[in-house]
């Protein structure tokens, strides 16, 4: 059991992180005070300094930290399911973020925020998730929706359903996403062959597909950059 002294010290050091954020943002914080901070949120009366070395010890760097699934980060010492909470809500405010920025904006003027929220959002799946960016006639983005979720080598994607949302959506125009689990950005035979099924149903309805992209890890393909679309 910890003494009133060391209790004390404990929470003088968490005000002490507080306030330096509050002030300064995370300019100046280590990798680890920064986890430290995140683990308060769900611990906010224990230390949690030596947990957080420990998590950036096992997963090697802050992001792979956010990124790891919750049950393997319960199984570092001292952080439970009330620590992972702030972990894994920093993790989504940071795609929310991201996606509530790209909303409204033009696709093609924005195109590299948009592969950034892409990247953050689909890089670190372990299936393959199908997403469609809906656009307007000015190519503004009205919504991101993932509709297809497969195993790690493929996903069926069905044409029509595509086509439903778009018109739901009201859609002028359209961006495919996928991801690559496999970290090879490079498009399979399949994947050439649905992009050309939803280009055949998309011109039907005359909504045009601006390009599909393969998110691999960091990487990314865009069809549309090798003259495939």
């Amino acid at each position: 059991m910890r003494s009133a002294s060391q209790r004390q010290n404990s929470e003088g050091h968490r005000k002490r992180l507080r306030q330096k954020f509050l002030k300064s943002g995370l300019e100046g914080f280590h990798d680890y005070e920064i986890v430290e901070l995140l683990l308060t949120l769900g611990t906010p009366r224990r230390d949690c300094k030596a947990s957080a070395k420990e998590v950036l010890k096992k997963f090697g760097s802050l992001r792979s930290v956010l990124e790891a699934p919750a049950e393997e980060l319960s199984t570092v010492y001292g952080i439970g399911s009330n620590n992972v909470i702030g972990l894994k809500l920093a993790q989504a405010i940071a795609l929310r973020y991201l996606r509530d920025k790209v909303v409204g904006q033009d696709f093609l003027r924005s195109s590299e925020e948009v592969i950034d929220y892409l990247r953050l959002n689909l890089r670190d799946r372990n299936r393959e998730v199908f997403l469609v960016v809906f656009l307007n006639g000015r190519n503004q983005i009205m919504a991101m929706e993932e509709l297809f979720a497969g195993t790690l080598n493929t996903s069926a994607v069905y044409p029509r359903e595509v086509i439903e949302r778009t018109l739901k959506n009201k859609a002028a125009a359209l961006v495919l996403v996928h991801n690559h689990p496999s970290g090879n950005s490079q498009p399979s035979t399949e994947d050439l062959k649905i992009t050309k099924r939803l280009k055949d149903a998309a011109d039907s309805i005359d909504v045009t597909i601006h390009d599909h992209i393969i998110i691999a890890g960091d990487n990314f393909y865009s069809f549309a950059d090798h003259g495939i679309l």
